[in-house]
């Protein structure tokens, strides 16, 4: 029999708030998103998001602060946290996860136990500013937020007093974060009209000018940052010498993500950022940052309703998640890595369980990639990402888009695929001698059209296939469909790789299956059939 894939709700108490779904997004590189759990709970914007080793954390426009458990997602006895009196922008735990950090347009940094959803502290910037971003050290014994009133405050967690503050920066301060260590601080600014610069401060020695400035760090303003938890001296659990080496990841309002190596000498004022890195891909302003606690993953999501896992030794694109309906706000991973929330302006949590299914392909057979897209000829750019293009690469396309005659003009300027994703109407006008309006406006609308899809997976399948002929696992059209325990349709030599590996949870809803049974899908397969026969 045909079976077709409703809503599912999940799990005994979930207050009517959390939805199983099984949207699945899919890389070239085999990994999975699928998403889990859907958490409808929030009734205005959820502008923030933290997970802890057992919980999950939401805050939203609504002045709630919400906790769910991290294995089932379902509400916990001390939510909601109440208190705040207008937004919420931000929220943090602490190391041990035992206490929450909020902060508000209200002017108020709350710290709440989370075992009892009580406040423990309330406190404010001198000024009474709205705050916009909080974070702990790695020790949990500092506190750092960012605010309205151009001003980053550090606070002593266990005595809840201001220790000093930090004033630098000429607009409102939207980013601040310790480094892995907590020896330092970092602070974006918004920016206004104007770039948004990045400021280092000293976390522990008292010095109250900033140690170094990034300017212009993002046009138009940064909007996040955040450290790698593995990345050079983070990595090491006694780093030797008096240098420490990080990275660190920056986003803005110039829709770009930016990686840069931060150097500083201990016990010295001498720090160095140094730009190592800018991955093009969004098409608006990022808004939140978020390394996986293995280091592997970079996650950015953004105004464009998207997130993106980068893969942070290559650099490139992995994944594009694009389940949103609205802005996505905020994204956190789970203590595992194996697990990621995405938060979003249409008022909704999303929780996605990512899973490498490369191990299972490799013991497939008939499940090779189609066509090679090195050359991205006869239609295929899609199939790679836009900022992986070398200018070669970019020519081609130019062919392709019957504009051969602009060739040797991207090809003089080294106008590769990165290049192309940062290029205006204007660029090409002035600086590549674009003169025909339709001509620019044509390259410009194709260039959005293959950042519309970012990831393929080289398959050679037609492009109106049908999602319900395509395997959950490996997004080829299905051989030999099978109905497995969990109610969902796979193709046979796949959720038999699946189970073999010792994994017996459902790759669609992450919940244990109850048999190994299969059931042939014979509806589906004569469906199938019939689809390949008359294309």
């Amino acid at each position: 029999m045909f079976v077709s894939r409703p809503q599912v709700f999940h799990g005994e108490d979930y207050r009517t708030s959390s939805v199983m779904t099984d949207a699945r997004i899919r890389a070239p590189c085999s990994l999975v998103a699928s998403n889990t759990h859907t958490i409808t709970t929030h009734t205005s914007d959820v502008t923030c998001l933290a997970f802890s080793a057992t919980v999950l954390a939401t805050c939203s426009s609504d002045r709630s602060v919400r906790l769910w458990g991290a294995k089932d997602f379902s509400e916990l006895a001390s939510s909601p946290m109440l208190g705040h009196t207008y937004m919420i922008h931000c929220c943090a735990f602490s190391p041990l996860g035992s206490v929450l950090a909020t902060c508000s347009t209200d002017g108020t940094l709350r710290l709440w136990d989370v075992k009892t959803g009580e406040t423990t502290a309330i406190l404010a910037h001198p000024s009474k500013c709205a705050i916009r971003v909080c974070q702990f050290s790695s020790d949990g014994k500092l506190l750092v937020t960012g605010g309205d009133d151009d001003t980053v405050c550090l606070w002593n967690v266990a005595d809840k007093k201001l220790v000093r503050s930090f004033k630098g920066h000429d607009e409102s301060v939207m980013a601040a974060t310790f480094t892995p260590d907590g020896h330092y601080v970092v602070s974006g600014s918004s920016g206004g009209d104007l770039g948004g610069d990045l400021l280092v401060w000293d976390a522990l020695y008292g010095h109250g000018k900033a140690l170094k400035r990034v300017a212009d760090c993002h046009d138009l303003g940064v909007a996040c940052c955040q450290f790698s938890p593995t990345y050079g001296s983070a990595g090491q659990p006694s780093p030797s010498g008096s240098v420490r080496q990080f990275l660190l990841a920056t986003g803005g309002k110039d829709n770009l993500v930016k990686l840069w190596m931060f150097t500083a000498e201990v016990g010295s004022v001498n720090v160095t950022v140094i730009l190592d890195t800018m991955l093009p891909g969004h098409t608006d302003s990022v808004l939140w940052l978020a390394f996986s606690p293995d280091g592997t993953l970079l996650t950015s999501c953004s105004l464009d309703k998207t997130a993106r896992l980068w893969n942070v030794e290559t650099k490139q694109t992995l994944i594009s998640i694009d389940g949103h309906s609205s802005y996505v706000t905020s994204c956190a991973f789970s203590s595992n890595s194996k697990c990621l929330a995405t938060a979003s302006n249409d008022n909704t949590v999303k929780v996605w369980q990512l899973n490498d299914t490369s191990d299972i392909m490799k013991g497939l057979s008939g499940y090779e990639q189609g066509e090679e897209v090195d050359s991205l000829a006869g239609g295929s750019f899609s199939k790679v990402a836009m900022e992986t293009w070398s200018v070669e690469d970019v020519c081609h396309w130019l062919v392709s888009l019957g504009l051969a005659q602009l060739e040797d003009k991207f090809r003089d300027n080294a106008i590769d695929g990165r290049e192309l994703l940062g290029l205006t109407g204007e660029d090409l006008r002035t600086s590549l001698d674009v003169a025909a309006l339709g001509h620019r406006n044509k390259i410009l609308r194709a260039r959005t059209a293959v950042q519309r899809h970012p990831i393929g997976g080289g398959r050679s399948e037609p492009a109106d296939t049908p999602e319900e002929f395509l395997c959950p696992i490996t997004q080829e059209i299905m051989k030999d469909p099978v109905i497995a325990s969990d109610g969902y349709t796979y193709d046979r030599p796949a959720i038999v790789a699946w189970m073999g590996r010792g994994d017996q949870r459902s790759p669609m809803t992450n919940v244990q299956l109850n048999s190994a049974e299969l059931t042939p899908n014979r509806t589906l397969k004569m469906m199938i059939q019939k689809f390949l026969q008359n294309p």
